[in-house]
């Protein structure tokens, strides 16, 4: 049996891992080990664990969130996050560590790896954050690996000029593109039904998480936003929380008092899952703040992202993208041009760049031939002619 690990911290990658973790189970030949940390271990996060163990049988829980919102409480929770690594490897003894994004404690579960000669599946590399921290742990991340799932060509053409062997850097497109595809969605009377909240006659979205990269901004940028918001009329929001990122208990404390006083047309989620997450995108007019969801999902159902400040700053985005800066004018402008007849009429035509084909069983087809000892015999790949 070829025992492949999956580490998950947060809902939304859980969310992105959940189809190609039934995937590896039903593989003969897979033995699937699943390592929860983060946020989904954090009550104050939605206790999302709950969530996981209803399908999965969890094998390691690293507990590692500290009671800080700061970035030596994030610092810290890295290097706690190492010592449980550890010792879950030691007992799992997994082939391959298959690991997604770029979260802190992503590269805490990459980092431990090494010690252990562990080949290490990385999907998502190559991409650019320029306003968050995660953007460096990314790339870290990806000389830390030895096979790679890319979400776009441009992408996979980054991973190799980073020194890795094209043999193992493969595009397969976004993995939550192709769960779009394959996902019966709640239609509008169940989902809201199961929100306990009505759709108005103009509806967001909204999710904005911290600038990690400009420590001490996101109350101001937030505050922004809400003050945007407070000039729209006739329009519900959604609003869910932000993760365990330094600032983002301030982000979430901003949520619940303006939903306080804004109620019946505002709700506000720690954690909604990924069906009603992905069922809210049919009815809203737009993804507005920072989350990667509006790059990455978002066109797929042909509707508007607003992509407020630096946080997704150096990423592939689709037409439908409109780019802003995080203060309550900018914001404004991009609302009016949201709802503006020319934008509108251009959605239906909008094409995700970041669209596969078949992303799910490329993968498993990719884990099943390859060679986990053979991956660790790896080399600086030096790029001296055209990548193509």
């Amino acid at each position: 049996m070829k025992k492949i690990c999956v580490v998950t911290g947060t809902r939304a990658e859980y969310g992105l891992l959940r189809p190609l973790m039934h995937a590896i189970q039903k593989e003969k030949g897979f033995q699937l080990q699943l390592i929860v940390t983060g946020m989904h271990l954090s009550p104050e996060f939605g206790l999302t664990v709950k969530e996981v163990e209803k399908e999965f049988a969890i094998d390691k829980r690293v507990e590692i969130l500290l009671s800080s919102d700061t970035p030596i409480g994030m610092t810290k929770s890295m290097g706690v996050a190492m010592l449980g690594f550890a010792d879950a490897y030691s007992e799992l003894l997994p082939d391959i560590l298959l690991i997604l994004g770029d979260r802190f404690e992503i590269f805490a579960a990459a980092a431990a790896s090494v010690g252990h000669g562990i080949a290490i599946a990385h999907l998502h590399g190559g991409e650019t954050t320029e306003g968050a921290i995660d953007d460096v742990l990314r790339h870290a991340i990806t000389k830390m690996s030895h096979l790679h799932f890319t979400a776009n060509e441009v992408y996979r053409k980054r991973v190799i000029q980073m020194g890795e062997s094209p043999d193992s850097v493969f595009n397969v497109g976004a993995i939550g593109v192709d769960i779009i595809s394959q996902m019966q969605l709640l239609d509008r009377v169940a989902l809201e039904a199961t929100l306990d909240f009505h759709f108005g006659p103009k509806n967001l979205l909204v999710t904005f998480h911290p600038t990690t990269l400009e420590y001490g901004a996101a109350i101001e940028q937030f505050q922004a936003l809400l003050d945007a918001l407070d000039e729209l009329e006739e329009t519900h929001i959604i609003f869910t929380k932000a993760n365990a990122d330094a600032e983002g208990r301030a982000i979430n404390a901003m949520i619940d008092r303006y939903v306080g006083k804004n109620p019946g047309r505002t709700i506000a989620f720690t954690s909604m899952g990924q069906l009603r997450y992905l069922s809210v995108m049919q009815f809203v007019d737009a993804v507005v703040g920072n989350s990667s969801s509006g790059i990455l999902e978002a066109p797929s159902f042909k509707i508007g992202t607003i992509d407020i400040g630096n946080r997704q700053k150096g990423r592939i985005k689709a037409e439908s993208v409109i780019e802003c800066k995080p203060t309550k004018e900018a914001i404004s402008e991009a609302l009016l041009r949201l709802y503006s007849p020319p934008f509108q009429q251009s959605l239906p035509h909008i094409k995700n760049p970041y669209e596969g084909e078949a992303t799910i069983q490329k993968i498993i087809t990719l884990l099943r031939v390859v060679d986990p000892s053979k991956l660790l015999k790896k080399s600086f790949y030096d790029v001296t002619t055209i990548i193509d």
